[in-house]
């Protein structure tokens, strides 16, 4: 019994499982940016141990007065700065202080450790 419930707590890996690091670009590296680039954060950055489709996790968190509508763009670059890839992710409806969660996904085949950066944000009400 004991044995079961170590291993529900602990959890079984696999190789479909991606291999997530943190983004040196993250909040921790850089104070709250005004606007709507600031209302974004990188939670997790990496690339899919199967497909090699590099993405990022972001949390979106609406600071605004209004409902609004979020698009992100994201650079996946690897540790010489060089961009190897990009991605889109969008919401809609985000009331104010509410949080989104959403992902940008590559479909380039990328076999290297990448950092994730957000290049743009566009916020409009929706």
């Amino acid at each position: 019994m004991l044995l079961i419930a170590a291993l529900v707590l602990v959890g079984v890996g696999g190789e479909d499982e991606p291999v997530r690091e943190p983004s040196p670009t993250g909040p921790a590296e850089r104070p709250q940016e005004k606007g709507p680039r600031g209302d974004v954060r990188i939670t997790a950055c990496a690339v899919d141990s199967s497909t090699h489709w590099p993405h990022a996790e972001l949390l979106v968190t609406n600071r605004s007065s209004k409902d609004s509508n979020y698009y992100v763009r994201v650079e996946f670059v690897d540790a010489g700065g060089k961009r190897l890839s990009e991605a889109f992710a969008s919401t809609i409806g985000v009331a104010p202080g509410q949080q989104s969660e959403i992902t940008a996904q590559s479909l380039d085949e990328v076999r290297s450790r990448i950092d994730c950066r957000i290049e743009n944000v566009t916020r409009y009400a929706s």
